[in-house]
C-alpha cells in the first residue's frame, strides 16, 4: 500500500527537477533600438521575439526595448561589446565604425533606387561585408538587413539646388559618414541623437534634418518643418545584429533559428516600409504638407567626388562593384 505513495513522491520530485532544469536552460536576451513603438521596426521585432520563443519551446525570451530606452544608437552599438544588450537595430554607418567598408550602403547616392538596394541585399558583396564586420567587431553577427527608405530633406525654407543648402545647420546622425553629404553641398552637419531631433528643430538648434517619409511621419517632424524636399540622397537601411558573446554560445540549430526568424523579420519590415513610402507623398499632400520635388542630378554631381575619393571609407573597387549591380 505504501508503494503508490512512494511512486507519487518520486513523480513529484521528477517533475520539479524537470521544471527546474527547464528554468535553468532558459535564456533571456535584450533587443535595443531607437525607433518608436508605432513603427514597423518595433512591431516586427516583437513578432520575431515571440516567434523565437515559440520555435525554441520557450528556451529564448527576448525583451524588446524601443525608443532609445537603453541608450542612443552609439550607446547600443557599444552595448554589444559591453554585454549590456544582446541584439540591436543599427544603421550601416554606425556599424561601419568597426568595419568602414560596410558603411558604403549609407553613402549618398550609392543606390539608384530600391531595386538596386535589393540587388545589394541579395548579393555576395553584402555577405562579404557582413563577414568583414563580424571579424572586426569581436564576433558580432549580422542576421537581418532592413530597408529604411530614402532620406529626404526637411527645412523651413525651400531647397531646390545644392547651393540653397550653403550654411544650413543640418542635423545628422552621430556617425562620421553622415558628414559626407552636407559637406559636399556646403551645409554644416550637426550630429544630434535621434531622440532629441524634434526639440532641436523646434528650438532652432538646427535648421533642417533628413529622414525617410515613414520616419518623418512617425516622429512628426512635419510639425516643426514647413517643407519636405524629395532629395532621396541616401537609400538607408538597418542591420539586425546579435552580439558576439551571445552568438558564440548558440548551438548550431539555434543559430539557424535566429538567422531564419530575424532575416524574415527584416524582410517583413522592408516590405512594410516600401509600401508606406510609396503612398506617403500623396498622403502628405492630402494632409496639406508642402512636398517639393527637386532635380536630384545636381545633388548627385555634388557628392560624386566624395564617394569616389581615396579617403572614402570604402575602396573605389568596392564602389564600382556595388554600382555594377543590376
Amino acid at each position: 500500500m505504501k508503494l503508490p505513495t512512494v511512486l507519487k513522491q518520486f513523480a513529484c520530485v521528477a517533475v520539479l527537477a524537470l521544471c527546474s532544469s527547464a528554468g535553468l536552460a532558459q535564456t533571456k536576451l535584450k533587443w535595443a533600438h531607437v525607433y518608436e513603438t508605432s513603427e514597423p521596426y518595433h512591431k516586427q521585432a516583437l513578432w520575431a521575439a515571440e516567434e523565437i520563443k515559440k520555435r525554441s519551446n520557450g528556451k529564448y525570451l527576448i525583451d524588446v526595448f524601443p525608443a532609445s530606452t537603453l541608450g542612443k544608437e552609439t550607446d547600443i552599438n557599444q552595448g554589444l561589446t559591453l554585454g549590456t544588450v544582446d541584439i540591436i537595430y543599427t544603421g550601416m554607418a554606425f556599424a561601419g565604425r568597426a568595419y568602414p567598408p560596410l558603411s558604403i550602403a549609407s553613402g549618398p547616392f550609392i543606390f539608384r533606387d530600391h531595386a538596386h538596394w535589393q540587388s545589394f541585399r541579395d548579393s555576395a558583396i553584402f555577405k562579404e561585408l557582413a563577414a568583414g564586420y563580424e571579424g572586426k567587431s569581436g564576433g558580432n553577427h549580422i542576421v537581418g538587413y532592413t530597408y529604411y527608405g530614402q532620406r529626404h530633406l526637411t527645412a523651413n525654407k525651400q531647397v531646390l539646388k545644392p547651393e540653397d543648402m550653403k550654411g544650413m545647420k543640418l542635423r545628422v546622425p552621430d556617425a562620421p559618414l553622415y558628414m559626407m553629404f552636407p559637406r559636399a553641398v556646403g551645409a554644416n552637419p550637426t550630429p544630434i541623437a535621434f531622440a532629441e531631433v524634434y526639440l532641436a528643430l523646434q528650438n532652432g538648434t538646427v535648421d533642417a534634418q533628413e529622414n525617410p517619409l515613414p520616419t518623418i511621419e512617425a516622429k512628426k517632424f512635419y510639425e516643426v518643418q514647413k517643407y519636405t524636399m524629395l532629395t532621396g540622397h541616401i537609400t538607408e537601411s538597418l542591420l539586425t545584429i546579435v552580439s558576439g558573446s551571445v552568438w558564440g554560445k548558440l548551438p548550431a540549430d539555434d543559430r539557424k533559428l535566429f538567422e531564419q526568424v530575424l532575416w524574415e523579420a527584416s524582410t517583413r519590415t522592408s516590405n512594410d516600409i516600401l509600401e508606406s513610402e510609396n503612398r506617403m507623398v500623396a498622403d502628405f499632400e492630402k494632409a496639406g504638407r508642402t512636398i517639393v520635388k527637386v532635380d536630384r542630378k545636381p545633388f548627385m554631381q555634388a557628392v560624386q567626388k566624395a564617394v569616389t575619393a581615396p579617403d572614402a571609407p570604402w575602396s573605389k573597387e568596392l564602389y564600382d562593384r556595388v554600382e555594377a549591380l543590376k
